[in-house]
Formats: C-alpha cells, sequence, structure tokens
C-alpha cells in the first residue's frame, strides 16, 4: 500500500455491514491498529498521513503480553509471532559490567505464560497494512497533513497523530503539549548478535541493547549534551564490552537522533464532543523508559474500537465515554512512571540508585 490505497469488498469484517465513516488522523502503529479495528468492526475507514509513505523508520518494539493480547483481537497475532523474538534474561549492569539487577522478564512470562517479544518496527508496520489491504474498505493517502481537523466530515474522529497532534489541539486545547525533558536519546541497529542484552547506566547516562531478529542487535543510549557520533562513542568508550564495539560496529549514518518529549500535564480526558478520540503519543506521549510506547497505542486502539464494535444505547458517545475509563488512567500511569524512571536511571548519584538495585529480587 503506498500512495494513495483504497479497498471496498469488506471482506473479514463483522459481516460485512457498513456502521458508520471514521477518519483517522495519523498512520502509525496506533493509527494503523485503530483502522485495522475498525474495518473489523465494520466501519469504512479513510487514513491521513504527513508523510509522504509508510513510516518505516525506527528500530524495535518491545510488546508485553498485554499488547500481544491487544495484536491477537486485531487478529495480528500470528503475522506478529512469525517476526518477533522472544526477549529474556537481560540484566542492569555498571558501567564496568557489574550486575545490579535482573529486569523483570521472566516474572512476565510467568504470569502472563508468554514471553515479552521484540518486532522491528517496519514488520509491525508492514503486518498493519496487509492486514488493511485483506481487510478492504480503507483509504490511505500520504503526504496530506490534516490541518484543520474540525471540517472533518465522519462520524468518528480519531486523533493518531503524535506528540504534535493537530486533533488534540483542535478539541483540547493547548495546555497539554510537548515538553522537553533535557535529555537527547540515539537509537540504532548493530549488524550481529551480542547475546549480552539489557541496560548499563551510568552517571546521567545509559545504554541498552535488545535482540531484534537474527543476526542483528538493537541499541539505545543517552549521553547529555552528545551532538554528534563521535562524542557518543567517546562517551562509552571505557564501558564494558560489548558496548564499544556495538557503536564501533554501527555507521552512524543509520543512527537515530531525537529529543526525549513527553505530553504534560495529563489531558483530562481522551475524548470530546462525542466523536472524538486520542489515541498513543496524541493522547499520552511519554517517553521511552519503560519500552511501553507501542504498546499503550496497541491497547488503546484495541480498546477503543471493541467500546465502538460493542455500541450500546448511547450509541458512539457512550462508546467513547466506555474507551475513556478503559484507558486514560492506566495509560496515564504508565507515562508517569517511564518519566520516573527516567530520573532515576539517569541521577548523578548512581551509587545510592545502585544500592537500590541491589536489593530488587532476580
Amino acid at each position: 500500500m503506498s500512495g494513495e490505497s483504497e479497498t471496498v469488498d469488506g471482506t473479514g469484517t463483522s459481516g460485512g455491514r457498513n456502521a458508520g465513516t471514521a477518519v483517522v488522523a495519523g498512520a502509525g502503529i496506533g493509527g494503523l491498529a485503530t483502522a485495522v479495528g475498525l474495518r473489523r468492526a465494520g466501519w469504512t475507514v479513510t487514513v491521513l498521513e504527513r508523510r509522504p509513505a509508510p513510516e518505516r523508520y525506527g528500530t524495535a518494539f518491545g510488546l508485553h503480553p498485554t499488547a500481544q493480547t491487544a495484536l491477537d483481537r486485531l487478529g495480528l497475532g500470528d503475522a506478529l509471532r512469525a517476526r518477533a523474538v522472544p526477549y529474556r534474561n537481560a540484566r542492569i549492569r555498571r558501567p564496568d559490567g557489574t550486575v545490579l539487577a535482573a529486569l523483570p522478564l521472566e516474572r512476565i512470562e510467568r504470569r502472563a505464560g508468554r514471553p515479552e517479544l521484540l518486532i522491528a518496527r517496519p514488520h509491525l508496520i508492514d503486518a498493519l497494512l496487509a492486514e488493511l489491504d485483506r481487510l478492504g474498505g480503507t483509504r490511505i493517502t500520504y503526504g496530506q497533513a490534516v490541518t484543520d481537523p474540525g471540517a472533518l466530515a465522519a462520524d468518528l474522529v480519531v486523533g493518531a497523530d503524535g506528540i504534535n497532534s493537530a486533533v488534540r489541539t483542535t478539541y483540547f486545547g493547548r495546555r497539554s503539549g510537548p515538553r522537553p525533558i533535557g535529555t537527547v536519546a540515539w537509537i540504532g541497529i548493530a549488524g550481529f548478535e551480542t547475546g549480552l542484552y539489557g541496560e548499563t547506566w551510568g552517571e546521567g547516562r545509559f545504554f541498552g541493547m535488545t535482540p531484534v531478529e537474527p543476526g542483528r542487535t538493537n541499541w539505545y543510549a543517552t549521553v547529555p549534551a552528545a551532538t554528534t557520533a563521535r562524542e557518543v562513542r567517546d562517551a562509552f568508550a571505557d564501558w564494558h564490552d560489548p558496548i564499544p564495539h556495538v557503536l564501533a560496529a554501527t555507521d552512524p549514518a543509520t543512527w537515530i537522533r531525537y529529543e526525549m518529549r513527553h505530553l504534560h500535564p495529563a489531558l483530562p480526558r481522551f475524548v470530546a464532543d462525542g466523536r472524538v478520540a486520542l489515541v498513543g503519543d496524541a493522547a499520552h506521549a511519554m517517553t521511552p523508559n519503560l519500552g511501553q510506547g507501542a504498546c499503550t497505542a496497541l491497547l488503546d486502539a484495541e480498546a477503543l474500537t471493541r467500546a465502538v464494535a460493542a455500541g450500546g444505547p448511547d450509541g458512539l458517545p457512550g462508546a467513547l465515554r466506555t474507551y475513556d475509563a478503559e484507558r486514560r488512567r492506566s495509560a496515564q500511569r504508565v507515562a508517569l512512571a517511564s518519566r520516573s524512571l527516567h530520573r532515576f536511571m539517569t541521577t548523578r548519584r548512581p551509587a545510592l540508585r545502585d544500592a537500590l538495585l541491589r536489593t530488587l529480587p532476580d
């Protein structure tokens, strides 16, 4: 699906009925997942994306078992598992390599009966696009920014247009907006498997490594004030192996640099006017420290479309209230926890932090 794509046969939807019309602003993870859920409920969907092509940049997503369940409900579980890898045996370390604690991956797997999974962003985007193609009835228009959300003619308008959401600004005002936290992050993929995964926490900086697919390693790092690849490499030159090797072996031209931001203050609601809903970063953009951004977007999309499909005596306004009640506080708690973890990870008092980490259970 490239450029503008339209299919209208309704294959795979709930009885092929036309339940209503929806416009989704944004063709990222949350927007495409919402479009899938709405099509499965019989809605006719238009997706408007400001970028000129599908959003295939980025590296790996961690998918908690709850997000995997959401993908199962959206009919995407098998496609996900075909390309994802399990995330196990990860540790938190000091720069000299000393292990401080285990990430809680084993506990998550025991409780959920399935492991945390990692999948490359392009694979997840392609799986969502393929499912929309299979279902039919969705038009995706690239290169079209939503500049006047109030003029969108549809029964339902979904703002999945990211942290700078025009839908949010139009319907919720400017009180909540993007706020920088003073940290720059770098991410990339090394062309080999390190076999050593988890995060290393130093003074005001950290470095993480995860599997992503056979023969590759996903990495991410934050460094105060670093503006070049050389400065990033220098900042980790004396850290434990294989961190210096990962940075040396990854072409800086492929690195992604971004300023970490979050949405602040938290929104009082995710829905408006009985016909507008926000999902993903438009509703609750968070720092990446918990690795829950994609998960919360998927949970939003599934909960919203499940509520809309169920309908009820109050129709769409009631469905949106149900969605808000299910997702808002939960998503905002995750966002707050991620921001708090960022402060803890990047503290200038690592000795106290490391002592606390040693008290955690394995």
